[in-house]
């Protein structure tokens, strides 16, 4: 009897560590690692948000491509399709679809900034306006 309820316990215990993984969705780059990724990798950074939001505020060095016309315009701004990405917008929701979209498109390393432009303004990163 005592036996399953310390299997529950470790098995609840494993979840709540394993949660945040989960939550992220096993993919996505915190403002921290994304600094790593532009550095080291040479990434480059795009945002998919409409033209008014990108000149309210944007990652440094980010170029605007917006979501309705990623399809047609990331092969004519980013070539190289092995050329690291890394795709946000304000809260990283519309950059989490464009994601899949540029692995469509045949780009091998897209990631997703996490949380956005709001995380990265959380994290005290520069921010552009236009």
């Amino acid at each position: 009897m005592q036996n399953w309820m310390l299997l529950l316990v470790a098995l609840t215990s494993g979840l709540a560590l394993l949660w945040p993984v989960i939550a992220k969705g096993g993919g996505g780059l915190t403002p921290t690692e994304a600094v790593l990724w532009m550095n080291r990798e040479k990434a480059m950074v795009i945002d998919v948000c409409e033209p008014g939001e990108f000149a309210a505020g944007h990652v440094t060095g980010a170029r605007n491509v917006p979501l309705a016309q990623l399809e047609t315009q990331l092969p004519q701004v980013v070539k190289n399709k092995s050329t690291p990405i890394i795709l946000a917008c304000q809260s990283g929701m519309r950059s989490g679809r464009a994601v899949a979209l540029a692995r469509k498109l045949g780009y091998e390393k897209v990631q997703n900034l996490t949380g956005g432009l709001r995380a990265w303004q959380d994290a005290q990163m520069p921010v552009e306006k236009a």
